[in-house]
């Protein structure tokens, strides 16, 4: 059989146009930062882009892959994909000099303790590794007796059973004093609205006193505005909350789904919203958006969430409406349309309703822009169905899904996430 022949095979999308070609770190990228683990996309299951992170893991350079994880984290403010990278790493001999330092970076909360042991022993229970326990002792540290008792669980792996397995250290006597309690199970139930609302009290009046007494985190605000409106909480002290709430590792389809519950206090939300974008820089010049309304923009991020897709990338919409000097918007789907020019989620209806929701012509759209502009934005997932030409200026794009091939390499920008980082990234690459 002759071999010296033309390869003929080329990557696909999943609705069939050319994908660019990509080397195996931009395909642990594109898989990692818009992962909900384990959780199905519109044409792929949570397991199988499970497997390719594993895969694709063993094939990137192991400092490359912690960066990724920690990246994911720490900017994307994802939380399962990172632990299931350490996990993957674990099981690699080449990559698990680089395990411990990973995981404490990629444990923020301390429920991710226990959640990743449980990672370790998905397919069957066995010991740690020396570089596993290093890590999570050394990530037991980050948390005080609050932050312990607050995620401490009645789940299958508890802390404590992590605390035994990995021999952490207590930095001083306070601390040491803590775990002592978390052992025995004498640690004071933390004052959190969780345990305020499961006590039996009045539901009105807890929540009253949680946001007097400003005991809620910013996502803890968004998602229960539904059950304060619910138990007719005080709006004035619903209001307060709200515009003094702290909108970092808050990503923007966040205040998305918390205007769909609580539409009366939309306005605030959005000004929320918008907190995070004081005194930021503006991109100079005019830039071009393009967001997808295709039909497969409308699967929902997870099986647990009425978010769609759709909802992520209207979130980045957004914020590039207010983070760019000049900026003309449109939608692309079956056909390229231009959206008003609106502000926040007005900008967010707009977009929605530009269309019908059906094919992905990203190629279609590129070609009927006949604008003159400095840069041009695509937030997208990427699986167009028709041939996608190379940007003619600057481009930009925004991968928001975890498909295995793309079309935005090459002459484009690449950038996977649906984190307002990705902003970041574009002000630092133009300067």
């Amino acid at each position: 059989m002759k071999t010296n022949v033309v390869n003929k095979y080329k990557e696909k999308t999943h609705e069939g146009a050319p994908a660019k070609r990509t080397d195996v770190e931009q395909q642990l990228r594109r898989s990692v930062m818009a992962c909900m683990l384990w959780e199905d996309q519109f044409y792929e299951s949570g397991k199988d882009i499970a497997l390719r992170i594993a895969e694709l893991t063993q094939a990137v350079e192991p400092e490359t892959v912690s960066r990724i994880a920690i990246e994911a984290r720490q900017k994307m403010n994802l939380r399962h994909a990172p632990l299931w990278i350490v996990r993957a790493m674990a099981k690699l001999p080449g990559h698990k000099a680089f395990v411990a330092e990973t995981l404490y970076e990629v444990i923020n909360r301390a429920d991710e303790l226990a959640e990743f042991v449980a990672l370790y022993w998905k397919d069957k229970k066995q010991p740690l590794s020396a570089q596993v326990k290093r890590g999570l002792a050394k990530a037991f540290t980050k948390f005080d007796a609050y932050q312990l008792a607050k995620y401490n669980r009645d789940n299958i792996i508890k802390l404590r059973d992590v605390l035994f397995m990995c021999h952490a250290k207590p930095k001083d006597k306070l601390q040491a004093a803590t775990w002592k309690a978390l052992v025995d199970g004498t640690l004071e139930s933390p004052d959190t609205w969780e345990v305020s609302l499961s006590s039996g009290s009045d539901k009105k009046e807890s929540w009253e006193r949680l946001l007097r007494e400003n005991k809620l985190g910013g996502m803890a605000l968004l998602r229960n505005l539904r059950n304060m409106k619910e138990s007719k909480v005080d709006e004035n002290l619903i209001l307060s909350a709200i515009k003094n709430m702290k909108t970092d590792r808050i990503l923007p389809f966040r205040f998305i789904a918390a205007a769909n519950y609580a539409p009366q206090w939309e306005s605030a939300i959005e000004q929320a919203m918008f907190k995070c974008l004081q005194d930021r820089e503006k991109l100079p010049g005019k830039t071009i958006l393009l967001v997808d309304v295709s039909g497969s923009m409308d699967n929902k991020i997870s099986e647990k969430s009425d978010l769609q897709r759709v909802d992520a990338a209207c979130g980045l919409g957004i914020l590039a409406r207010e983070l760019c000097e000049r900026i003309e918007i449109f939608t692309f789907s079956n056909e390229l349309v231009q959206v008003p020019d609106r502000h926040g989620f007005a900008l967010r209806d707009a977009m929605v309703k530009s269309q019908y929701h059906g094919g992905t012509q990203l190629g279609n759209a590129l070609r009927k822009l006949d604008q003159q502009y400095d840069r041009i934005i695509v937030i997208t997932d990427e699986q167009s169905c028709d041939r996608v030409s190379d940007p003619k200026t600057k481009g930009y794009m925004i991968n928001v899904a975890s498909y295995k091939n793309g079309v935005g390499y090459g002459a484009w920008n690449h950038i996977d996430g649906w984190s307002e980082a990705v902003f970041d990234y574009i002000q630092q690459f133009e300067k």
